[in-house]
């Protein structure tokens, strides 16, 4: 690392006990969108991106910001150090999960990231749930070279390391991402919606013949309740098993008070809110390609449900 570097990237001196100047506030308030999403795509977790968000400001303001020469990159190592100590504390208790662990549903703005397809994948369900396959090093380093772009001396001080094994990291992870990928197929969000809300309808009908006609024939379920919510607790395989499931859930689903749906988007996919009595009981993230859907998340652990309540802007922080 040159001296240059290691001067951008060395803890400035802090300040004991001020809230941080405006300048600090306006620069982290105008990169919070980029941390977010920083944070979320290593930890898959909104609720837990929030408490590094708020862990990493509170010692953002402590800093000198005279001697951080690059506010973004100093930003985005510090949010990046925070994650990586969440998902190490935090491995066991996955470890430990009853049934398939699902990323928080992250239900998003007015800004849908669908123009910019990096993004757009690297939010998705499926991504996400390849991601869980690293370790934490290797998310950390995939997540920053290959979504946000950052340099490998970045990196490098992000994740505590040289930039030569920040390098090996990546290259590392990029294989074992590559061997695991998902076929990802960019969808207009009108069209996905549509297709969305036709196949809940069919499906609220009980009309079983429109349902498999809309589904692939290795559609995939899968559920997380965290064994705190009924739920199937190993993914549900084929078309003919997949729609009987639907139909039956949205069946049960009726019959609760005040029950209703409505349509959003999670993790830059249509997605389905499922309400009862003004209680948000479920999320189910839709995967299309080709026109069919080939892959159901669904959430139904409350404690993976408060997110939902606010919208969330992403963004890979090129214009800021």
């Amino acid at each position: 690392m040159t001296g240059d570097q290691t001067q951008r990237f060395s803890e400035p001196r802090r300040r004991r006990g001020e809230a941080g100047t405006a300048a600090q506030i306006q620069r982290f308030t105008e990169l919070r969108p980029l941390l977010f999403t920083i944070a979320y795509e290593i930890l898959g977790s909104a609720t837990e991106s929030d408490d590094v968000l708020q862990d990493s400001y509170l010692r953002w303001a402590e800093v000198d910001l005279a001697e951080v020469r690059d506010v973004k990159a100093y930003l985005a190592s510090l949010v990046t150090r925070q994650a990586l100590n969440a998902l190490r504390t935090n491995a066991r208790r996955r470890e430990d999960y009853v049934g398939p662990w699902l990323p928080e549903p992250l239900l998003l703005d007015e800004h849908d990231p669908a123009a910019d397809v990096v993004l757009a994948e690297s939010v998705s369900m499926a991504m996400l749930v390849v991601l869980e396959t690293l370790s934490p090093d290797e998310r950390a380093v995939f997540v920053l070279r290959e979504v946000f772009g950052f340099d490998y001396d970045e990196i490098a001080a992000a994740v505590g390391k040289s930039a030569a094994a920040a390098r090996q990291v990546a290259h590392r992870a990029r294989g074992h991402v590559q061997a695991r990928r998902p076929r990802y197929a960019p969808v207009d969000p009108e069209q996905s919606a549509r297709v969305t809300a036709e196949f809940m309808t069919a499906a609220a009908g009980g009309d079983i013949t429109t349902v498999l006609s809309m589904l692939a024939p290795d559609v995939v379920w899968t559920a997380d309740s965290g064994g705190k919510a009924s739920a199937a607790r190993r993914p549900i395989v084929g078309a003919d098993k997949v729609a009987r499931t639907v139909i039956g859930l949205l069946r049960q689903g009726a019959e609760l008070p005040d029950a209703r749906m409505e349509m959003a988007t999670c993790n830059s996919a249509p997605a389905v809110l499922l309400y009862s009595a003004g209680r948000l009981e479920g999320v189910f993230t839709v995967e299309i390609i080709d026109g069919l859907i080939t892959n159901f998340y669904a959430m139904r652990n409350p404690d993976k449900l408060a997110a939902v309540a606010a919208a969330r802007e992403i963004t890979r922080g090129a214009d800021v």
